[in-house]
């Protein structure tokens, strides 16, 4: 009796302890899910996204529609000048685009011979070849015109935003890109090549969205949490996020909330309840949210899931001192019973 007596404070220590516990694992600190606006866009009634903004490492498509240098221009090798003129021989017309050597020449024909025109102006190079032809020829009338510019470095293709929001656009320098939109990242760039082009004109679209993200957080149930970051597309809801992690995981406890930032730092955060069973079982789109860039798929572990795992790594410690303690006991027995049928024998 005594002995049943005596275990009773130990047993009603180990209840209490177990019980408290349990309750550790169950209570979290989840935030007060309260009931979302009705206007919060769902799988049935989703919005288009705010206008993109462009940010680090997002890839830009620019393509420059109009190149043409700011005048006045001066001739560079690889150039193509339209020359025209008067009085030329019969056999050798002179009226066409001729192209400017690299050594900054331009061959007129064989009786006309070349003449230098690199780094000149047009209205110097009309004068150059009109004195070059004035020696085979008679009061020739020229005109030079440049055709096309080989020296100007094209813009088109892919460009990378760089950390610091800038995009690269070669020997023009670079532009600060990064919180704009496309519209407003198109008047940057044109207004910044104005520095070099005449009335230059691009076209912009992002090839690859790369800024842009949300995430899945996953409660492992007292052993830490699990992060997915997928990429926004605009079109993605709860079950969308899931199905792309093959689903809840097997300590989930189907409590599920959306987590979504303000915008506005004046206004508390967004927290939207996620129904899974109505989503899943039913078909209902009500709290199927539309996802939106920055925004955190809370799921929570099952609370008993959780309980267990605590008590596990409280209990595991002990568990793990007393097998060290018992397995010597047994060891110094183990040795002793030997000594003692060793010395039996003699």
């Amino acid at each position: 009796m005594r002995a049943a007596g005596s275990r009773l404070p130990s047993v009603a220590f180990c209840l209490v302890w177990l019980v408290c516990a349990i309750s550790t694992g169950c209570v979290s600190c989840h935030p007060c899910l309260k009931k979302a606006p009705a206007d919060v866009p769902h799988e049935l009634d989703k919005q288009p996204l705010p206008p993109y903004e462009i940010e680090p490492p997002d890839i830009l498509l620019i393509d420059a529609i109009q190149v043409v240098p700011l005048p006045p221009y001066r001739v560079q090798a690889l150039d193509g000048l339209f020359i025209q003129s008067t009085s030329t021989l019969p056999n050798e017309p002179i009226n066409g685009v001729f192209g400017v050597e690299p050594d900054g020449k331009v061959n007129l024909g064989p009786s006309y011979g070349a003449v230098r025109l690199i780094g000149l102006t047009t209205e110097e190079a009309r004068a150059a070849v009109e004195t070059q032809l004035k020696l085979v020829l008679k009061e020739p009338k020229v005109l030079v015109a440049l055709a096309q510019s080989r020296a100007m470095q094209q813009i088109r293709g892919e460009h990378l935003v760089r950390p610091d929001g800038t995009v690269g656009l070669g020997v023009y320098g670079s532009v600060f890109v990064a919180g704009l939109d496309l519209e407003a990242a198109k008047s940057a760039i044109e207004e910044h090549l104005g520095q070099f082009l005449l009335k230059p004109e691009i076209a912009l679209d992002v090839f690859s969205y790369n800024s842009k993200f949300y995430y899945i957080i996953l409660d492992g149930g007292g052993y830490g949490q699990q992060i997915v970051r997928l990429p926004v597309t605009g079109n993605e809801t709860v079950l969308d996020a899931l199905s792309l992690i093959n689903g809840l995981p097997a300590v989930s406890s189907k409590k599920i909330w959306v987590a979504r930032p303000s915008i506005d730092p004046a206004c508390d955060d967004q927290v939207l309840p996620v129904d899974w069973k109505a989503i899943a079982q039913c078909g209902s789109p009500r709290t199927n949210y539309q996802l939106h860039p920055g925004d955190r798929v809370y799921v929570k572990a099952d609370c008993l899931i959780t309980a267990d795992n605590w008590v596990a790594k409280i209990v595991a410690p002990f568990e793990r001192a007393f097998g060290i303690t018992l397995l010597g006991q047994q060891t110094i027995l183990s040795f002793d019973r030997s000594i003692q049928r060793g010395s039996g024998g003699f």
